[in-house]
């Protein structure tokens, strides 16, 4: 069993840096400010490809794995920057590349590669619903050759900065179900002429910048053939984007915890009070090795997920784990670089308080800790169910 990274993921590592290096740090700390999206970044990763990176080449993508594309999202965090205005066109092609059909693919996938259009959004949750995705209430109709959907939808993100949209609605009645988890199937909608028309987007003001929404779904009309897999299954369908959903975020975390780690370091090591380095002292040193540690954890489960990924195998328990590890890695690099810089770590300068106020997103999105520890309990240790 090989740990290390071959050549070819290695030279991924070091061009994706070298493009970040084009957006310092000023860059998305005024992005930061002004709440703006990321779009000469997003451009720059797209005409590079590495937004195609899981596409296969007979699509024009550059057909990579999961692991390589775990790479790519690391660096970008790594770097200071935020994978999150692009992150979801890779994890959406779980579900697309798995379960879509030959005429879907041929048609959308090598726009997408080409930067044409985007898929940039995934449209699943809902208020009411919350993390029972089983009871959402968004409805489509069957009415010939085409769906009409009506619902509401909320936590959507970047529906302004793209094209098209993975979208999940019953398609049978939650008490007319077989059983729970049918009765959903997932749709791949055009963004561009329904929204203010029959998709209404209400933004959502956050403590980061990230551009989320409510949707307000009237009287939507989506052609049968743009169903994605069967309907009915579409939960099971996007199982798969969200396994990769997981790894994706995992990796995300591990690139901001490695910067904190670094940040925290170099701040330390040059840092002198009462005469001496602050990174002399054990209360400084020991929670900086701890943290170091802890997200050298994270990243072997999340290498293993990946890998299992690729291999097409059952990845649920390592997509999960490394989800949770990884967040909560992260949570304790970002405090633990807050305290090392003390009341410099609280100035907009430094960029600790941006990555710190965007790291606490991870433990509770896309799935909130407690659920993954609800599914290691009962789908992994065989325990019952609490709900």
């Amino acid at each position: 069993m090989d740990f290390e990274f071959n050549e070819i993921q290695e030279v991924i590592r070091k061009q994706v840096r070298d493009l970040c290096q084009k957006f310092p740090a000023s860059y998305w700390r005024e992005k930061d400010q002004k709440k703006q999206y990321a779009e000469e970044f997003v451009n720059e990763l797209t005409k590079a490809g590495w937004l195609a990176a899981l596409i296969p080449e007979k699509y024009g993508g550059a057909g990579l794995g999961m692991l390589e594309a775990g790479i790519i999202l690391e660096e970008i965090n790594h770097s200071g920057g935020a994978a999150t205005p692009c992150h979801a066109q890779m994890y959406t092609m779980g579900a697309i590349l798995r379960h879509g059909s030959e005429e879907q693919k041929e048609k959308y996938l090598p726009k997408i590669a080409k930067g044409e259009i985007r898929l940039q959004s995934f449209g699943v949750t809902e208020q009411e619903a919350g993390s029972d995705t089983t009871k959402i209430k968004t409805f489509a109709r069957r009415e010939g050759d085409s769906y009409v959907i009506n619902g509401k939808k909320v936590f959507i993100s970047r529906v302004q900065h793209s094209d098209m949209m993975l979208l999940l609605a019953r398609t049978t009645p939650y008490e007319k179900a077989e059983k729970k988890t049918m009765g959903l199937t997932l749709f791949l909608v055009d963004l561009r002429n329904n929204i203010g028309k029959t998709i209404q987007a209400n933004p959502i003001e956050t403590m980061i910048n990230h551009e989320t929404n409510e949707l307000v779904i009237q009287d939507l009309v989506v052609p049968a053939e743009n169903v994605v897999g069967e309907e009915g299954r579409g939960f099971y369908h996007i199982l798969d984007g969200m396994n990769a959903e997981r790894i994706l975020v995992s990796s995300e975390c591990i690139g901001d915890s490695y910067w904190f780690i670094e940040k925290s370091v170099a701040y330390a090591n040059q840092r002198v009070v009462f005469d001496r380095k602050i990174g002399e002292n054990q209360g400084v040193q020991f929670p900086i090795a701890d943290a170091y540690l802890k997200v050298k954890a994270a990243d072997l489960m999340r290498y293993k997920a990946a890998v299992k990924f690729d291999q097409k195998k059952d990845c649920g328990e390592e997509a999960n784990s490394a989800k949770l590890l990884a967040s909560e890695a992260l949570s304790r690099a970002a405090d633990v670089a807050m305290t090392t810089y003390g009341g410099n770590g609280l100035a907009t300068s430094t960029d600790i308080e941006r990555k710190f106020r965007e790291s606490r997103l991870y433990l509770v999105a896309p799935v909130t800790n407690n659920l993954v520890l609800s599914y290691i309990g009962t789908h992994v240790l065989g325990m019952p169910r609490s709900f």
